[in-house]
């Protein structure tokens, strides 16, 4: 396999999570490895899951709206990449971005393992508080 071979392989699985996240419908299957591991962390809480079921399932109700990526950086990392974005989304409490960073390690062009670190849903009232404290 050439280097823009195994890039392309990498890069591939990333940029499919990144699309499912915009669409809002759920993280579809062939995405990460079956015995893939998620780290995350969350506002005052680090989880750990196994498999790809369970990750599917986390990730789905994370990203369960369709969003627009406000800003979007993309780092190629040895056997993965790094991901740090902004999306903003609508739920029932109204209009909310997130922040949130990402470190993937692909296997075989899936990715198998996914540490997560967000800042949690702002909606209008924090990101007025966000912009005051400039």
């Amino acid at each position: 396999m050439t280097t823009g071979e195994k890039e392309r392989t990498r890069t591939e699985a990333v940029t499919r999570f990144l699309d499912a996240i915009e669409r809002g419908e759920g993280i579809p299957s062939g995405i990460f490895a079956a015995d893939a591991v998620l780290d995350g962390t969350v506002p005052d809480w680090r989880m750990t899951i196994r498999g790809e079921a369970a990750i599917r399932a986390q990730f789905s109700g994370w990203y369960d709206a369709p969003g627009r990526f406000v800003e979007v950086e993309r780092l190629p990392v040895p056997d993965g990449e790094f991901v740090r974005f902004g999306l903003e989304s609508t739920d029932s409490d109204g209009t909310y971005k997130i922040h949130q960073a990402h470190l993937f390690h692909v296997v075989d062009g899936e990715i198998a393992t996914a540490r997560v670190w967000c800042g949690g849903r702002w909606h209008a009232e924090r990101l007025a508080e966000i912009a005051a404290a400039g």
